[in-house]
């Protein structure tokens, strides 16, 4: 497998836990209840999958491949995602900390936790577009063959670090979980219209 195959395979866990943070999140502007530690558990899937796993591999090892074959690691598609990678995480951060509030009895946090829920989805779903469809194929095109067993051996280091806080697998079950939870299948893919080109910010 291509190492941009196996990151728009994450794609789809990360598209169907977006899709279940937005049925959550309908659920609670709703007034219906939702388990308190729903948005906890989806906070620590994305925190350490979606960032962890996935942008670690993205960031720290194919745009460094990307950007050794001449690509500007801060300017174009490369610096959009990274922007968007930090973007991600401040709102991962807010819905965390949001998260942590309503878990603990906060009811008053429960709007915050689906604004955070909302924005994040929206986000990624923009960004999942634009790799899948632009960055992806750019990479194809700009990593040579040859390089191509590298970058997957520096996949599988990363994902060795990352096994720390909790395996692959483990985070997948976690994603088939709040799925469920949510009665999302497992083909549901975002409702949300996507703008493409990959535009700089």
């Amino acid at each position: 497998m291509k190492a941009t195959e196996i990151l728009s395979s994450e794609h789809r866990v990360i598209e169907r836990v977006i899709a279940a943070l937005d049925a959550a999140a309908g659920r609670l502007e709703a007034g219906e209840a939702v388990r308190p530690g729903f948005f906890v558990d989806a906070t620590r899937f994305i925190r350490d999958f979606a960032d962890g796993y996935h942008h670690g591999k993205e960031e720290g090892v194919l745009f460094e491949a990307m950007v050794r074959n001449g690509m500007p690691r801060d300017a174009g598609p490369i610096g959009v995602m990274r922007y968007e990678h930090s973007r991600a995480r401040e709102l991962t951060a807010g819905l965390g900390d949001a998260a942590a509030r309503l878990a603990g009895g906060d009811r008053s946090a429960a709007d915050t936790v689906a604004d955070y829920a909302r924005n994040y989805g929206e986000l990624l779903t923009q960004h999942i577009c634009k790799e899948d469809n632009i960055l992806f194929p750019m990479a194809a095109q700009a990593i040579p063959p040859e390089e191509q067993d590298q970058v997957l051996d520096e996949f599988a280091g990363v994902e060795r670090e990352q096994a720390a806080k909790g395996s692959k697998a483990s985070f997948l079950d976690l994603a088939q979980a709040l799925c469920g939870e949510m009665g999302v299948a497992a083909a549901t893919a975002p409702k949300r219209e996507v703008t493409l080109p990959c535009h700089a910010r």
